[in-house]
């Protein structure tokens, strides 16, 4: 798969979960990365799972760790079914990859709407 920008739900999503209501140390960094973070690729064939890579002259994508920061994801009834995780480098100065992460026994085809996701 050649690169891509952010589609508007992995925009939205990463802003989210980027907003001031989920700040941590780093978080500004990381935000102001938002328009130069393209998608490289699904983490597996139909996964909206995606790995990212922000494009900063001199800056390379090392090992992963989890940022600071989570996402419940509900259902229409209210209903745990998930949650997305935000991967930065090791350093937690880079996005790295943006995870949904399901308990449902099948795997989402799309990413959920905003309004079924709640920071924690």
């Amino acid at each position: 798969m050649a690169r891509r920008p952010l589609n508007s739900a992995e925009r939205a999503l990463l802003e989210h979960l980027l907003s001031a209501e989920a700040e941590f140390d780093g978080a500004a960094e990381l935000r102001a990365q938002l328009d130069r973070t393209e998608v490289v690729g699904p983490w597996a064939p139909g996964s909206v799972s995606v790995d990212l890579r922000v494009d900063e002259p001199g800056r390379h994508t090392g090992p992963s760790r989890l940022a600071p920061v989570g996402a419940a994801v509900l259902d229409g009834d209210g209903e745990y079914i998930g949650e997305l995780l935000l991967w930065t480098d090791d350093d937690g100065r880079t996005l790295s990859a943006l995870e949904y992460a399901w308990v449902t026994d099948d795997m989402p085809t799309v990413l959920p709407p905003i309004e079924h996701v709640r920071l924690v």
